[in-house]
């Protein structure tokens, strides 16, 4: 009976052990890559992070480009507009990934976001144009149909990751690693 206990003790943390989205990115080092904002300043990441806290949201296809405009607002609101309340200095970036025969597309991409945008944004939205494979696999990316979001320390390395829409919860995951 001691045995079946303990068995059921550890399972709800072995089930949330599972649930927990990347738990083999979190604590590698981001990847790099290198993109222009809608200004044309080219960014390296982890490079260019300049010793920062980063919040990277990253989409490789329209349908999570939409599903990633449930994050714009509030993470905006939050790390970079200043009408939240935490006392932080994180860089923040959108990345829209142009990979492929998409590729060709990414400069009509980046002049409609210039035209379109708020200019508030512009330093904010890096377009990436290369290959997918040298980002997708290691940040294990594998559902193109949704966002991913990744928290890094000021060396770059990834210390949380999440998918999918935007939610509360995830927004007080973020907010906790960054305290």
């Amino acid at each position: 009976m001691k045995k079946v206990s303990v068995v059921l003790s550890v399972l709800p943390l072995l089930i949330l052990i599972s649930f927990t989205p990347f738990a083999g990115v979190v604590g590698k080092m981001f990847p790099t890559m290198s993109g222009e904002t809608v200004k044309d300043k080219k960014v390296n990441l982890p490079k260019d992070l300049n010793g920062k806290f980063s919040v990277l949201c990253l989409a490789y296809s329209e349908e999570a480009e939409k599903s990633l405009q449930t994050w714009m607002e509030s993470v905006f609101d939050k790390f970079v507009a200043g009408t939240d309340l935490m006392p932080c200095d994180v860089l923040l970036y959108f990345v829209p990934m142009f990979t492929g025969s998409k590729a060709a597309s990414a400069g009509l991409a980046k002049s409609k976001l210039l035209k379109d945008s708020d200019p508030a944004w512009h330093p904010h939205i890096l377009i990436y144009k290369g290959e997918l494979d040298p980002v997708k696999t290691p940040l294990e990316m594998e559902n193109k149909k949704v966002p991913y979001v990744f928290v890094l320390d000021a060396k770059g390395k990834i210390i949380y990751a999440t998918s999918g829409n935007y939610s509360e919860e995830k927004m007080d995951a973020i907010e906790d690693v960054l305290e």
